[in-house]
């Protein structure tokens, strides 16, 4: 029997000192490098797309401990990122986008045996500081740490173009590098790295013009496991709790705005008496700030005058975030933007003082006629002491790219304030709602209003059952539903929810939605910059007077 290596794990050399201060760090990515990570692209790959910044949150939020950046002197100089996956998955053929969900490391799997590399930049201006050494030192600390089998990547061969009249393709040029007769540093540096190429991949990335779209799969295998065959990791049933509050909102008169900030201040409180870490209210909430006018006003006063309300609520809201240690998603108001645009706002106000801002991204033709609400151009996920999460306002639960997009950059429960008039309606948020559970593996809160505000357009009827949608699965819900209110009352539903479980469940689940898609057949593509809006849509009237016609 052969004799087995001592297993010696790598010691990874944090930083280097001057005058007692660290000016080199490499570390894990978080959240707040993701500007400098996206800088640090654009110079190293001039002629290639660079990420958006909702790719690197993805990457970091569906594998942090598998992202890594080097700082010099606070400046990120360097920048890798791995996900583990299957055997079977590592190794087949494939492209960049493919493997890595389109970037985001939406693909990782952490019963994978394998730590597979999809990015590796290092500043050029900084040498001689061995960034590169050390971002690979970390790869292998990782996988040595969680016994992978080993790692493996497809590399690039960026002199390869200049080099073509030489050389008899890209296997060719390859086997002349490995011999010393032509020079590659990108594959030079990874075989002095210990790394062994395994086959050339074809077409891997087509933006990359320097290896004419080619790479080489290079492979580390280490030496502290021996299998004989593909290994399956298993992923142990944690917990991670997280205590969610919906609160389906009576829709009152008020005598004014410090009546109505008492009604959401009750709600607060008890759901914070309660211990929840989020409370979530329904969609144009803020509609009864319009029942003390003197008249029902028109759609565009009553516009005006809410958009007068945004900057107290939004400080009144944060304040109540902080006072009572709970994340609480706004609902949605109606806001008249700097441009003119009126959008439907969703403001998020954490309880550690910050506030985030989702639109509304499509109007219901009802906003659209009578209220002339443009919709937002964004969607991201948003950090909280929980974990990131997701918003969506009432309509936009029915648009599937959504909800895919915010579950790749790392959401693990979405918030869907809404305001229907009618059964049907509210069926068509709650359908959709629990496929969008399902098809992303993830929670979806809904919270709605009930009852009725005479005089204010909008808000003649409600219908709402607000509820804590789960995946159909084993460790969840038999019926897919945390918990549920009474249809049509005003009450707080509360319910723990296990992040947990959806880890086990996209892993090891009967079913694998997130896993199982097809990337090799098809994709969605994001217009980052809103500069294609597309055609305008005609205008029509919406059937019935002013009701939301919601979902």
């Amino acid at each position: 029997m052969a004799k087995q290596p001592q297993k010696k794990r790598i010691t990874r050399r944090k930083g280097t000192e001057k005058f007692g201060r660290r000016r080199l760090e490499v570390r894990n990515a978080m959240i707040k490098d993701i500007r400098g990570i996206a800088d640090l692209v654009r110079r190293v790959y001039e002629d290639m797309p660079a990420y958006t910044h909702g790719e690197i949150r993805g990457q970091i939020n569906n594998f942090r401990e598998g992202c890594f950046v080097a700082l010099l002197d606070d400046e990120v100089v360097g920048y890798c990122a791995t996900m583990q996956l299957a055997e079977a998955i590592a190794f087949q053929p494939h492209d960049w986008d493919e493997i890595t969900g389109n970037g985001y490391g939406s693909r990782h799997d952490p019963t994978g045996d394998w730590l597979y590399g999809y990015e590796m930049c290092v500043d050029p201006k900084v040498r001689g500081v061995r960034i590169g050494r050390r971002l690979y030192e970390e790869r292998r600390a990782l996988a040595e740490d969680r016994d992978l089998t080993g790692i493996v990547f497809a590399g690039r061969m960026p002199h390869y173009r200049r080099n073509r009249r030489k050389v008899d393709g890209p296997q060719d040029y390859l086997e002349q590098v490995q011999a010393g007769k032509l020079h590659d540093p990108v594959l030079r540096f990874q075989l002095a790295n210990g790394f062994e190429p395994e086959r050339v991949m074809e077409n891997y990335l087509p933006e990359d013009k320097a290896s004419a779209a080619n790479a080489v799969m290079m492979v580390w295998r280490n030496p502290y496991v021996e299998r004989d065959q593909p290994v399956k990791m298993r992923l142990p049933r944690g917990v991670e709790a997280v205590r969610v509050a919906t609160c389906q909102l009576q829709a009152r008169a008020v005598a004014d705005y410090d009546e109505f900030l008492r009604a959401i201040r009750y709600f607060v409180d008890v759901a914070s008496d309660y211990e929840s870490d989020f409370i979530v209210f329904p969609e144009l909430f803020t509609l009864m700030l319009l029942s003390f006018e003197e008249k029902e006003l028109s759609p565009v006063e009553a516009i005006e005058r809410l958009s007068e309300y945004t900057p107290r609520l939004r400080s009144d809201i944060s304040d109540m975030a902080m006072r009572y240690n709970i994340n609480i998603i706004a609902g949605s108001h109606p806001t008249r933007m700097e441009d003119g645009d009126i959008h439907n706002i969703a403001y998020i106000c954490l309880r550690d003082g910050s506030v985030h801002v989702q639109e509304k991204i499509h109007p219901t033709p009802n906003e659209r006629y009578w209220w002339n609400i443009k919709g937002g151009d964004s969607v991201e996920v948003i950090q909280t002491d929980c974990g990131p999460i997701g918003v969506q306002i009432c309509y936009d639960s029915e648009f599937p790219e959504l909800t895919r997009r915010l579950a790749d950059e790392g959401a693990r429960i979405i918030f869907v304030p809404f305001c229907t008039d009618s059964r049907q309606g509210y069926l068509r948020v709650r359908y959709c709602a629990q496929a969008r559970a399902i098809e992303n593996q993830c929670y979806v809160v809904l919270s709605g209003n009930v009852g009725n505000l005479p005089n204010v357009a909008n808000m003649d009827i409600q219908y709402a059952q607000s509820c804590i949608l789960t995946p159909c699965d084993f460790p969840f819900a038999r019926d897919g539903i945390a918990a549920e209110a009474t249809e049509n009352v005003e009450t707080l539903t509360i319910s723990d929810i296990n992040l947990a479980d959806l880890s086990w469940a996209r892993a090891e689940g009967t079913v694998r939605n997130l896993a199982d898609r097809r990337f090799d057949l098809y994709r969605i593509e994001w217009d980052e910059d809103g500069k294609h809006p597309g055609k305008p849509r005609p205008r029509r009237e919406p059937l019935g007077p002013t009701g939301p016609g919601g979902g």
